[in-house]
């Protein structure tokens, strides 16, 4: 008896997967991301309470410090220190910021790698906040020269 052996007719790429694969692996990595991003936009927008809109902005507002305490214990030291300092910026002067930076990153060396990177966003929204000359002024060798380098790439 006679075996014959039926060869597929499609062809197959050099690597043995063709675009469908590719589109397919495309669509795992961004679609979890896409309907993250889109629920989470949605519940923001819904009014649960029933109310009126402002009634649920003054509870959002209300429970927004307890809210932002619970958050800061599951954040990284370094992501709470440059939100602070970022909000001491605004709220105070960018020099304040640096100087107070500065004092983090000589209480906790832990914090070193990441001092440049604050500075940097420190000086991003300085430029926000007071302009590019004004901002520059602030400058000064915190995390060596991070600031100034966050002052010109948000005015470029």
């Amino acid at each position: 008896m006679k075996h014959s052996v039926k060869h597929s007719t499609t062809r197959q790429t050099r690597r043995g997967r063709g675009p469908a694969h590719r589109i397919g692996r495309s669509l795992a990595l961004v679609l979890p991301v896409v309907l993250v991003l889109s629920g989470t936009l949605a519940v923001t927008r819904v009014n649960w309470s029933g109310g009126p809109s402002d009634s649920v902005l003054a509870a959002s507002e209300a429970s927004a410090a307890k809210a932002a305490s619970a958050r800061a214990a599951e954040r990284a030291p370094h992501e709470v220190l440059r939100d602070r300092l970022l909000t001491e910026l605004q709220e105070e002067d960018p020099g304040v910021a640096l100087t107070h930076l500065q004092q983090a990153v000589n209480e906790r060396p832990s914090l070193a790698g990441h001092c440049a990177s604050i500075a940097r966003a420190l000086g991003r929204a300085a430029v926000k906040v007071y302009g590019p000359t004004r901002a520059q002024s602030y400058a000064r060798p915190v995390c060596d020269t991070a600031f100034a380098s966050g002052v010109l790439a948000a005015h470029s």
